[in-house]
């Protein structure tokens, strides 16, 4: 918060003083304050004031706290920064996930999959229990990248970047610059052994295509779909109806399904996916909406409004494509601990309808949806303030699936419990791969064998955790607002 106004005050007593003291012909010279613009810290106020979910929680965003709109002013010229004001002074302290950005337009190209990277996409973890130093091990590299062009591959080991050991106070700075080298080791148990081998990485803007593997196995006559994908990236849900496509013409009657690493995206690509797995249950609710008690208030007012609740199973996407249905009635989901959002709202989603497996590890524990809001008039993208480029992606809603539940904050829980072993990652969509593996022995009926002894690092840090939409789930856009309703 800022403290400026204090030192004006010290500042004209003092002089007060000073001024009694001298001649009493001498004029008392006044500091002239200028107004501050707050028109980014108006636009959040309004903004968490109109749809925020924890709106009731936050008295200053009560729609009768500032009697004036001096008087909330006065509040908000108390921060000293737009960042201040929406993280200190107005977010609920259960928000986790609320964020703020300066430069929407990087914000929506994350949201396309546009993005600065190397092409590598890695988990860091501490060497021991009580360690500093840490290691990083590559889930996977995209293609096209100077990860794949290095040579570098799922598995690989690397702990120190440009000769720097890599420990839980520097990786950040080590990993931000756009070229460095990253040094490979191997790993034994806990000891980490130097190759002496280092590679040169060069960051370059990159548009992920998150289908990254798709592929039908043959398992005992049976036809086993996988699918490796890494987020719920609107711009590309045509690639992954594609995808099921093909399932679909190859005669695909098991389903595999990897969200290990996927910390989740759009709530209408949720849906769709969950359309292309099920198929026969078209127009019947897959998940519900809970907002503000103002905005779930006015939704609940009519039988038109309430729809605006629903999100049911769709037969096209929004470009208006058929949706390629396979109509299973199980589907295996891989998860870690880093599946969020919008991969736990599949899994919440699905289990009404149908027997979901989920392989691996607890999830996150994220229910609640955001929206990017703009200043404009109705915060949408249109007619925005040209003056700033600052938008806000609050917490609008929380899901809940057709039978109510909801508030997983622990996570979803695994039915068979595996963690990846980072000395035998496997490659996805190979069907010796540990998590792939467990979910075939399910399949053909065979003794689940869950590997032992696997040596248990914590985790740190992973790729992607300094972005903007790191573990989001967002709608596409704001409803009518309730106050232009009125």
């Amino acid at each position: 918060m800022k403290i400026y106004k204090l030192v004006l005050f010290t500042l004209l007593f003092g002089g007060l003083l000073i001024s009694c003291s001298d001649d009493t012909d001498d004029a008392l010279v006044k500091p002239i304050v200028e107004d501050r613009d707050l028109t980014v810290e108006n636009f959040i106020y309004r903004g968490l004031n109109e749809i925020y979910l924890y709106k009731a929680d936050v008295p200053e965003l009560a729609n009768d706290f500032f009697p004036t709109q001096t008087e909330r002013n006065d509040f908000l010229d108390n921060f000293a920064t737009p960042e201040d004001l929406f993280y200190d002074g107005l977010l609920a302290p259960q928000d986790r996930f609320s964020f703020l950005v300066d430069d929407y337009v990087e914000l929506e190209n994350l949201f396309s999959g546009i993005s600065t990277t190397n092409g590598l996409s890695f988990g860091l973890v501490r060497y021991c229990e009580s360690c500093s130093e840490i290691f990083g091990y590559v889930r996977y590299v995209l293609p096209g990248t100077s990860a794949e062009a290095q040579g570098i591959k799922r598995g690989d080991i690397f702990n120190t970047i440009d000769g720097e050991q890599l420990t839980d106070s520097n990786y950040s700075d080590l990993l931000a610059p756009e070229i460095y080298d990253i040094s490979l080791a191997t790993l034994n148990g806990s000891s980490i052994t130097p190759t002496g081998v280092s590679v040169t990485l060069k960051k370059q803007e990159y548009t992920t295509n998150p289908v990254l593997v798709s592929k039908t196995l043959d398992v005992d006559s049976k036809k086993v779909g996988y699918i490796f994908y890494t987020s719920f990236t609107s711009d590309f849900d045509p690639q992954l109806n594609a995808a099921f496509g093909e399932f679909k013409a190859e005669g695909v009657t098991e389903l595999v399904l990897d969200l290990r690493y996927n910390g989740g995206g759009s709530v209408r690509t949720a849906t769709d996916l969950a359309s292309m797995i099920t198929g026969q249950f078209a127009g019947e609710i897959f998940t519900k909406e809970q907002w503000n008690a103002e905005y779930q208030a006015y939704f609940e007012s009519t039988d038109d409004l309430r729809t605006r609740l629903l999100n049911k199973f769709n037969t096209t996407l929004n470009t208006g494509e058929l949706i390629n249905s396979l109509n299973l009635e199980r589907v295996f989901i891989l998860t870690t601990s880093r599946s969020a959002s919008a991969s736990e709202l599949l899994i919440n989603g699905l289990k009404p309808y149908i027997n979901v497996v989920q392989i691996g590890e607890t999830t996150t524990g994220k229910f609640q949806a955001s929206v990017t809001l703009y200043d404009s008039p109705n915060f949408g993208r249109l007619n925005a303030n040209p003056n700033h480029t600052y938008a806000i992606q609050p917490l609008v809603l929380k899901s809940t699936n057709s039978e109510g539940v909801s508030d997983y904050i622990n996570g979803l829980t695994p039915d068979f419990q595996i963690s990846e072993d980072f000395e035998n990652l496997g490659m996805l969509g190979e069907p010796n791969e540990p998590f792939l593996k467990v979910a075939i022995d399910v399949i053909l009926g065979n003794r689940i064998s869950i590997p032992t002894g696997i040596e248990i690092f914590k985790p740190v840090g992973e790729s992607g955790m300094d972005q903007i939409d790191y573990q989001k789930m967002y709608i596409d856009k704001t409803p009518q607002l309730l106050k232009n309703n009125q």
